[in-house]
């Protein structure tokens, strides 16, 4: 899948030779970034807990043109190495736990991974004097149970299940990390994105598009009223771009900012949506009734990452998800 970037001013030149390290590197969002950063002539690390054959980082051969760095997130001594070493400028922070399933049946592991690594990551970038700016993943999820709709950058931290905590604190650290130490840090917040090479397939849009490919109705877990902001991986990438080049004024710093499309859909709808692109409406949802711990409505405003970044989303959701599901039949094809 080609990938295009911003079209910010800085751009086409800003990432030569910068050194680049990627958190979650093998991820959706980090092989997407990272695609994107060889583009733009960067040198990318990337930090991999996990070998994972079938993603897109080794798929597609991304894994060959930069520097990897096998360790976890949660060693502070990895961590630090990795950064004097290879001398790096910007941090994107994207590892994680990332599947609210499993930090519901498991929460220790996702506290451990997104809260302590976390932590970790930010004291060895306060250590290293090479690193100029972080750009932190968090996440709607952070912002929790709502008084009001859509979340606005205003609005108080207060997740109160597993993961939508971890994205709390995690948020919080970076905050605490700029006012009581001045890390360059900014932090994003998005809804739920989708792409080509999300291998998670309990997830909506990649496990809608496969049960489609494969002759089989999509199952959805919730009782399909959950209302949730979608946003496609590229505009995501194009959001983090943007941000890290925006964070040459040191105003920013600090600072969060939700990126969205601004366009909402319950689960049932964008499963429709889905099949309908796909040509597969035959095909009748299954139905289970099965969530927990899930907000019933989230969504974003980002009206501040276009007043401040000039940030706007590129794709359609429908070009979007006919994109994603064109990846899909590629890669199950094979």
């Amino acid at each position: 899948m080609e990938i295009e970037v911003g079209d910010t001013a800085s751009s086409k030149f800003y990432w030569v030779g910068r050194r680049v390290l990627i958190t979650g590197c093998s991820g959706l969002l980090g092989s997407s970034l990272t695609a994107a950063l060889l583009d733009l002539k960067a040198e990318v690390t990337g930090l991999m807990r996990d070998w994972v054959p079938g993603s897109r980082l080794v798929s597609e051969g991304l894994s060959e043109k930069i520097n990897i760095v096998r360790g976890d997130i949660e060693d502070i001594e990895v961590l630090e190495r990795t950064l004097d070493e290879y001398e790096i400028d910007t941090v994107f922070h994207l590892a994680a736990q990332a599947i609210v399933g499993t930090a519901n049946r498991n929460p220790l592991p996702t506290f451990k991974t997104n809260i302590a690594g976390s932590w970790n990551l930010f004291e060895a970038c306060r250590r290293v004097a090479s690193v100029k700016s972080v750009v932190v993943a968090s996440s709607d999820k952070a912002y929790g149970t709502p008084d009001s709709l859509p979340y606005s950058e205003s609005m108080p931290l207060n997740g109160r299940h597993p993961y939508d905590v971890s994205k709390s604190c995690t948020d919080l650290l970076a905050q605490t990390y700029y006012a009581s130490y001045g890390l360059p840090v900014c932090i994003t917040r998005c809804g739920n994105f989708f792409g080509g090479g999300d291998l998670n397939f309990n997830r909506i849009v990649p496990g809608t598009i496969r049960s489609a490919l494969e002759d089989e109705r999509p199952v959805i877990r919730s009782d399909g009223t959950m209302v949730r902001d979608y946003i496609y991986v590229r505009d995501v990438v194009d959001a983090y771009l943007t941000l890290a080049e925006a964070m040459q004024d040191p105003a920013i710093h600090g600072e969060a900012f939700n990126f969205s499309t601004e366009t909402r859909l319950n689960v049932l709808e964008l499963t429709q949506r889905i099949l309908q692109i796909m040509g597969r409406s035959d095909l009748e949802p299954v139905i289970l009734n099965q969530a927990s711990n899930e907000i019933q409505a989230q969504y974003l405003s980002a009206e501040k990452a276009r007043s401040r970044l000039g940030w706007k989303p590129r794709f359609g959701l429908d070009d979007a998800i006919a994109e994603t599901a064109e990846w899909y039949r590629n890669y199950l094809g094979k």
